[in-house]
């Protein structure tokens, strides 16, 4: 998001604190209300297990409220009828939390959406994150307009046309339907009804996956910018940091961090690797099992954009990592090359452990 309120620039007094702490325990007001009472908060100190503990609002809870208000205020401030606002203090914050990833006009229009529709919080967040990449197109493409409706029967028409089971290119097509905003679209759509042919899928290209399998193959140093979430400010910037562990990156006395990391050919053949800390469940797709800590290696040399790789672009006001089925309308700050997994260890009690033999 790119329209978090500031923290504020004084505490909140012993007395303040108490009586939004109260509030919160008695559930005063809106759930608007309980999210800015959250925020002020933790702006001022109050972690979210302590929160917790005295008013019964889990820090997961808190986060969403927090988040949700915001994205409320943001509609406020578009002046969106009153009978919009109403509708998502029904209570709706779960519906406006999916909302987060877009801007404000896009929330307005997608928040209008999810109203007319009586979306949950899991369609609403398939029709922002869909409506978000179709706004990314070069181009709209043709028959379709710059709606949320007419982007997820857009995706629907898409995905319809490739489908050679009956069942699931019908179901595809009703969803459409569902969706279509403009009459174009909506007869596009209907056309499929009739032409039964299958367009070829283009599946999204395999993560250049590897996971570190001895602690010999730490042999190459590159750049660290940080880990996520980052702004493209740090994208340019290096900051110092103590080793820290499982990628052994080491602070020095110049400007930024390093890793160590074997001497690969993606890496070797590399023009500018820098990489970029965070948990695999950041990652344009997902991997296997629970979610750990990663290190992603972007070449800043390349910036032009291709089909069969994943891009570092800059996305309100963070950096993220996506795959780009077209060409985008927005600079990419460079390619993914590598994405290295920690060394996995099966037993790592039996590494401390000293050597028995039986007598």
């Amino acid at each position: 998001m790119n329209d978090l309120p500031q923290p504020k620039s004084t505490p909140l007094s012993q007395e303040e604190a108490e009586q939004l702490l109260r509030s919160l325990l008695e559930k005063q007001g809106t759930w608007v209300n309980w999210g800015k009472a959250c925020y002020q908060l933790q702006q001022s100190g109050y972690d979210g297990q302590t929160i917790f503990e005295q008013t019964g609002f889990q820090a997961s809870q808190q986060n969403l409220i927090i988040v949700a208000a915001q994205v409320y205020e943001s509609l406020a401030n578009a002046e969106v009828s009153e009978t919009l606002l109403n509708y998502y203090l029904g209570p709706k914050s779960d519906v406006l939390y999916e909302l987060r990833i877009l801007n404000q006009d896009q929330r307005v229009v997608v928040a209008q959406l999810s109203q007319e529709k009586t979306l949950m919080a899991s369609e609403a967040k398939e029709v922002a994150k869909t409506y978000q990449n179709f706004c990314r197109l070069s181009q709209l493409p043709d028959k379709f307009t710059n709606n949320p409706g007419d982007a997820m029967a857009y995706q629907c028409w898409k995905q319809a046309r490739q489908k050679k089971d009956l069942q699931d290119r019908t179901r595809l097509i009703a969803k459409g339907l569902k969706f279509a905003y403009s009459l174009t679209a909506r007869e596009a759509i209907e056309k499929l009804l009739s032409d039964f042919t299958v367009v070829p899928t283009r599946s999204a290209p395999l993560l250049p996956l590897y996971r570190l399998e001895e602690q010999t193959d730490m042999s190459r140093i590159i750049p660290v910018a940080g880990s996520l979430p980052l702004s493209q400010n740090d994208w340019d910037q290096v900051k110092t940091v103590e080793a820290v562990e499982p990628f052994n990156v080491v602070s020095y006395s110049g400007t930024g961090s390093l890793v160590s990391l074997p001497g690969w050919q993606a890496i070797l053949k590399a023009d500018e690797p820098v990489g970029i800390l965070c948990y695999s469940d950041r990652l344009p797709k997902s991997l296997p099992g629970k979610p750990e800590e990663v290190l992603v290696v972007v070449d800043r040399g390349i910036t032009n954009w291709d089909s069969k790789s994943y891009f570092l672009i800059e996305e309100a006001g963070e950096l993220t990592f996506k795959w780009f089925e077209d060409q985008p309308n927005m600079p990419l700050l460079g390619q993914i090359i590598l994405v290295v997994r920690p060394k996995k260890i099966l037993d790592e009690n039996n590494i401390l452990e000293p050597w028995q033999m039986d007598d």
